[in-house]
This record gives C-alpha cells, structure tokens and sequence, in this order.
C-alpha cells in the first residue's frame, strides 16, 4: 500500500509539548532545590497552567490530530487496540493508551499546580491563592503535591519513555513527527491544518491563557 507523508502535530502542539517537557524539569530542578529556587518553582508553575489552559483549547481549536475528538476513544476501541484489532496505521495520532496518557498527563499536571496555587510548606514557599483555603486546606495540598503528585508525574513521564522505547523497537517513530510534524501513513489521512493563520490563532490563544493566569496569581495579591 503506498505511504502518504501528511502533517499531523501542527507546530502550536510540537511547541507546546516540547516547552512543557523542559518546564517539567525546572520544576523538578527547582522543587528540589527549595529556598531561593522556589520563586522560579512557582513562575514555571505558571508558565505550565498557561500551557495545559491553552492545550485545553487547542484541543477543540487546533489541527485535526490536535483535537480531543480525533483521539480520545470509547472503551470498546481501547480493547480493540489492545488485542491488536486496530492496525497502528489506522491511528496516524494519538493510539488508544497513548490518548489515555495525554489525558491523564493533563489532569495530573492541572491537580500538581492547582495544589501549588494554594498550598504552604510553611518554610520557602506560600502559594498566591492560599488565602482562600486557610491553614489545613494549605496543609493538605502540599501534602498531595510533595507525596502524591510528584510521584504520579514521575511514573506518567517514566510510561511515556517507555511507550516511545517500546515502539522505536517495534519500527514506529514516535520522536520525529513531534519534531518536525509529519508521518507517512498507509492510505488517505486528513492532515492538520498548519499555516499562518492556525498559527496566529493560536499565538492569541496562548496570550489569553497567559493573561489568564496572570489575573488568577493577582487575585491573592
């Protein structure tokens, strides 16, 4: 059957990923590093809500693969996936465990800086919106966003390694379309609009989410 090379992570997505693996280390570089370091710990923090609000949007707004209907499946696909009913060629973005992960990653992350928003290790670090929680609801985020979320981040990234090493063996390049945006499938595929002004929609999607997220951190002001 002949290869049709089409894009399917528009750059917005590529961008998006990419930036949210490197806030993910700072913020593990800088959480450990406590101190001086968590004034950054929380601008990362930021910068990653930005993300995850704007991935929320891109979801129903960006290229066809971006969006949430594109990949989130039913159970009985998920089944089908696993008993190998569903050929890999089939499913050009995200696989049915795949979309999992990337739910999961959202909600994970979303819980991880919405603690951090709130939370008080009452040492380095006090989260704008603590405030409105008061001294135990405090307490108990940062109980879950030191022993709970960071661990679940870590085994979701540790599954996510894992996965891409598990189909680099089996021959499927899950690294190069997330770098340059383009896969050869077998057979007809819709590919994902990626042109200037997809790309400026979603600059201003982006600005919004920013300026977003600035009005929540001022509220605790």
């Amino acid at each position: 059957m002949p290869q049709h090379r089409i894009r399917i992570w528009d750059m917005p997505t590529r961008l998006f990923h990419w930036v949210l693996v490197a806030c993910v280390a700072g913020l593990v570089a800088t959480g450990y590093r406590g101190g001086a370091a968590m004034d950054w710990h929380a601008r990362i923090g930021y910068a990653v809500l930005t993300l995850l609000l704007f991935r929320l949007v891109w979801g129903f707004a960006g290229g066809h693969w971006s969006r949430f209907a594109s990949f989130v499946r039913g159970p009985a696909q998920v089944v089908a996936y696993l008993r190998g009913d569903l050929h890999a060629d089939s499913l050009p973005g995200h696989n049915p465990l795949g979309a999992l992960s990337v739910l999961a990653m959202l909600a994970v992350l979303l819980a991880q800086v919405a603690t951090g928003l709130v939370g008080d290790d009452e040492s380095s670090f006090t989260g704008p919106l603590n405030r409105f929680v008061g001294t135990a609801g405090g307490l108990a985020a940062t109980w879950y966003h030191k022993r709970i979320g960071q661990w679940l981040i870590v085994g979701l990234v540790a599954l996510h390694l894992a996965a891409v090493a598990f189909h680099r063996w089996r021959g499927e390049d899950l690294i190069g379309p997330m770098v340059h945006g383009d896969k050869s499938v077998a057979g007809a595929a819709p590919a994902s609009r990626d042109d200037a002004r997809s790309r400026s929609l979603a600059l201003a999607v982006l600005l919004a989410c920013a300026a977003a997220v600035a009005a929540l951190v001022r509220l605790g002001g």
